[in-house]
């Protein structure tokens, strides 16, 4: 199965060149059976990096683009009365049957219509008017979000940020990677040249398999102290969620897995816990004035912190 990733890795190449860290986290979150928020400025291919994993996995993607007139409706369905039948039918959202959902700018709508989206992300299910009904598996969500043109936007609720698994940024194309987009562009679409190189059952198995990679008793005491810290310090007023713990650990097994490990090493913690964590801590007060980041605050947590593979701190 780590040959079937390394082929959709390159299948995701053609269309992002110079981008494998990138590309290696993402497939790493679907692994983990997770969310992913891409956060970057526009043009950088957030929205054709999305499209292309739903292509190369053969997935049923439906895409919206979050306006500020986006309803919640739209997103779960809605019940409508039919005359003929003197019943309330359901009429699905785009969620229903989508395996990924694509949310174009998902900051430009409402906290309201965001909000829609918070049973689906953490139950992959949705309730309207009393009726519960669930989604497709595997059932992903990949939204953006521009650093820029902050006009109309809405910051994403804090619930709604903690159900992301990990927020990303792709980043400016390097030299010679700029060059590669711009010879490949000049005849053609690199994305109509993606092929489907995995289906949905085998994804499905590989997210299974990766949920057994065994999790020694040591790193989840890794795990649980790093979270522990999070809450206690003085650079941070609110740390780590239980769900973030959860997702470290998650994402710890699917890099496990990607490395062709059947067990967590403290490094697998240390390569996901920025990525996982990053858009889950609020700094404290004190530490924006200083001009701490989130990165440095969960940086510090890293190196405060004893590693349990080599009895020392990282």
């Amino acid at each position: 199965m780590r040959n079937e990733l390394e082929i959709v890795r390159r299948e995701l190449e053609k269309v992002i060149a110079g981008k494998t860290d990138v590309i290696g986290k993402i497939l790493t979150a679907v692994i983990a059976d997770g969310h992913i928020l891409l956060d970057d400025v526009p043009g950088v291919g957030k929205t054709t990096l999305a499209v292309a994993l739903g292509k190369a996995l053969d997935l049923c993607c439906r895409r919206i683009q979050f306006t500020p007139d986006v309803l919640p409706s739209d997103i779960v369905g809605f019940s409508l009365y039919d005359k003929d039948s003197g019943a309330f039918l359901y009429r699905p959202g785009v969620v229903n049957g989508a395996n990924l959902l694509l949310g174009d700018e998902i900051n430009r709508t409402s906290s309201k219509t965001q909000s829609a989206l918070l049973e689906a992300m953490e139950e992959k299910q949705v309730t309207v008017d009393g009726n519960t009904y669930p989604l497709e598996k595997p059932f992903l969500v990949i939204a953006t979000q521009n650093r820029v043109g902050m006009a109309g936007t809405q910051a994403l609720p804090y619930a709604q940020l903690d159900r992301f698994t990990v927020c990303l940024t792709v980043g400016y194309p390097d030299h010679a990677a700029q060059m590669d987009m711009l010879r490949a562009r000049q005849t053609g679409e690199p994305l109509l040249d993606v092929q489907k190189v995995m289906n949905r059952e085998t994804l499905l198995e590989i997210q299974k398999n990766a949920r057994q990679v065994i999790v020694k008793d040591s790193i989840v005491d890794y795990i649980t102290r790093l979270v522990l810290a999070s809450r206690a310090h003085p650079w941070i007023d609110v740390g780590i969620s239980p769900r973030g713990a959860l997702h470290v650990q998650r994402m710890s097994q699917a890099r496990a897995f990607a490395e062709g490990r059947d067990y967590v090493i403290s490094a697998d913690v240390q390569a996901v816990f920025r990525d996982v964590c990053g858009h889950r801590v609020i700094l404290s007060r004190k530490a924006r004035a200083e001009g701490i980041t989130s990165a440095q605050a969960l940086d510090a947590l890293l190196c405060d912190t004893a590693n349990p593979d080599r009895g020392e701190k990282a």
